[in-house]
């Protein structure tokens, strides 16, 4: 199997590029075609080696989710040419990240445990347990860094320094609220529970539109719906659908993004056993098994597709 580490390709009409964590992004003027490579990060650092099949799999069920939601709101995506590739509208991304909460886990728990009761602004009441449902969803901002780690912001911080404006930012609380009853519908269709999600927006042309990925088993986490509420009763932890499986092997091998820590070795059965766990994740958020595909000439599959693109969607500069 051959995993899609990073690109270096070169367009006609290619008007920039930019390699992020995990996609390289190649630019058309006002359109752009992303690449969602093989590459893990976690703790905010980029693990060294690839994962196959994990790209394809983050954007298939991106694209999923992107068309069950754009009722709901627009969102930047004219195509999908490949599973690995989306091509749509380079909007200017809002400098927030929504995240959006419906129960009481991860950092928010972090948060609770250490005695802290106000979260982004929001209060939450006393007498809750790690993994409770939450009274109504909340929403709890990050800041976006291009470097680092992301900071929880409050609405009222957003708006006192002018981050987004007011109206804007009331449609995006808006939008937020109403992507996550939608993806908690599709999640107990699969039996499982939307815990928390992330939700990006940007602007093109004066319009709000829903960017990068949703739903997805790295921008969300998951709990499986059966068992649920025992487990709560009995105080046992909940079973995961989530990212969060690396991050555990990571802390037991002494790693957590920390200054002079280093990352444990990455075997090939470490690997394969990564790559199995993200299409096992695809089987359950999506309910189907992932399509095997020919890894002998993979880039040139990818490029091929972009390639095909420009010239489907004319992702050329306009001229002024």
């Amino acid at each position: 199997m051959t995993a899609i580490r990073e690109t270096s390709f070169h367009f006609p009409g290619q008007t920039g590029f930019y390699r992020g964590k995990v996609r390289d992004v190649y630019f058309f003027g006002e359109y752009m075609a992303m690449v969602a490579s093989d590459r893990i990060s976690a703790f905010d650092v980029i693990l060294p080696k690839a994962i196959p099949d994990k790209g394809r799999v983050l954007n298939q069920i991106a694209a999923i989710n992107l068309q069950a939601t754009k009722d709901i709101v627009p969102n930047w995506v004219l195509a999908t040419p490949d599973p690995n590739v989306t091509v749509g509208f380079a909007c200017e991304a809002f400098a927030v990240e929504m995240v959006v909460r419906g129960y009481l886990a991860g950092h928010a728990w972090r948060e609770y445990k250490a005695g802290r009761r106000i979260l982004c602004g929001v209060t939450l009441p006393e007498g809750l347990k790690e993994n409770d449902k939450l009274p109504q969803p909340i929403i709890t901002p990050t800041t976006k860094a291009s470097v680092g780690h992301d900071e929880d912001i409050s609405r009222e911080a957003i708006l006192e320094r002018g981050i987004v404006s007011e109206a804007d930012y009331k449609i995006l609380e808006d939008y937020t609220f109403k992507l996550y009853n939608r993806g908690t519908e599709l999640a107990a269709k699969r039996g499982l529970i939307l815990v928390d999600t992330k939700y990006e927006f940007g602007k093109h042309k004066g319009q709000i539109y829903l960017i990068d990925e949703v739903h997805t088993p790295d921008s969300s986490r998951y709990f499986y719906k059966e068992g649920y509420e025992e487990r709560q009763q009995k105080g046992e932890a909940q079973k995961q659908l989530s990212k969060e499986f690396v991050r555990q092997w990571l802390i037991e091998n002494g790693f957590q993004g920390k200054d002079g820590q280093q990352v444990p070795e990455m075997t090939d059965e470490i690997v394969a056993s990564i790559s199995a766990r993200y299409k096992e994740l695809f089987l359950h958020v999506t309910g189907e098994a992932l399509s095997p595909v020919d890894y002998t000439s993979i880039l040139e599959r990818v490029e091929k597709s972009i390639l095909n693109s420009i010239k489907s969607f004319n992702l050329q500069p306009s001229v002024k």
